[in-house]
């Protein structure tokens, strides 16, 4: 089941890895034996999953989780244990030495991401651009009001794309904060001009501008995808994606940063 095991990746806290996996890419065969990787816990919320496509992203998610975090360090992919805070945001529980490797994972339909840093906070989240969504309606409910008016000026035709620009870039910072839904939506808000998106803050939701570096992407066409990062520095880490199958050899993976043979854009 396991690939031989190399070398730990390396890893240091101005830089964040994000992997990738195409849902299409991954064979039933290969479906089938993440289940051996699983917790007890973890198999019996994948039973209770009624859609098999949501069955498969939960699947191939915690195998993606287990696998990377495999890759740091010399640990069995099915011996890492996770807990969660006060809010449900989860963590690296054992083995205890390794609690600084800190992490956060999103899928939906077609794609799963895992977010990865060292004593840092990061949030990753991932959205299928496809899915049937009333931006205009939708918009007062989660978003701040400066969103609000930018997505109501947006043309048409453009309006979906900034709406989960807005919603991918908000879920990031939610889930960096480890928080969840007890942060004030409207108490932030990102502006999307400029070479790079840019976060601000109300009182309604108490933060420092200067400490997050967020980016926004399209990893395919019909996904957006959106980072934030709060690193212990304060520098603005180095971002490496690289797309992968779990369990499939380190040979497999590829790396890079904008766009390659598989048509990725940049990032921005």
């Amino acid at each position: 089941m396991t690939e031989p095991r190399a070398a730990p990746l390396p890893l240091d806290e101005d830089r964040v890895d994000v992997w990738l996996t195409a849902l299409g890419a991954v064979e039933h065969d290969l479906l089938s034996s993440y289940v051996r990787l699983l917790s007890a816990a973890e198999r019996e919320r994948w039973r209770r999953f009624l859609v098999r496509h949501a069955a498969d992203q939960y699947l191939t998610g915690r195998a993606l989780l287990r696998t990377t975090l495999s890759r740091y360090a010399p640990v069995p992919e099915d011996a890492w244990v996770f807990e969660t805070n006060a809010y449900g945001c989860p963590y690296v529980a054992e083995p205890a030495a390794l609690r600084d490797l800190r992490f956060n994972l999103s899928h939906t339909e077609g794609l799963v991401a895992c977010a990865v840093t060292l004593r840092g906070d990061v949030g990753v989240d991932v959205e299928n651009t496809g899915r049937e969504v009333d931006p205009l309606a939708l918009a007062p409910t989660v978003f701040a009001a400066p969103e609000v008016r930018d997505l109501a000026a947006t043309p048409p035709e453009a309006r979906r794309q900034r709406f989960f620009a807005y919603w991918t870039l908000k879920e990031a910072y939610i889930k960096a904060r480890g928080m969840g839904i007890s942060l004030a939506l409207g108490g932030f808000w990102f502006e999307l001009d400029g070479p790079a998106p840019r976060i601000h803050f109300s009182d309604l939701c108490p933060d420092r501008e200067e400490r997050w570096h967020v980016w926004r992407w399209q990893p395919t066409p019909s996904h957006a995808l959106a980072l934030a990062v709060a690193t212990p520095s304060g520098r603005a880490p180095r971002l490496v994606v690289r797309w992968v199958v779990p369990t499939l050899p380190a040979s497999a993976i590829a790396e890079g940063r904008g766009d390659d043979a598989g048509g990725r854009p940049a990032l921005r």
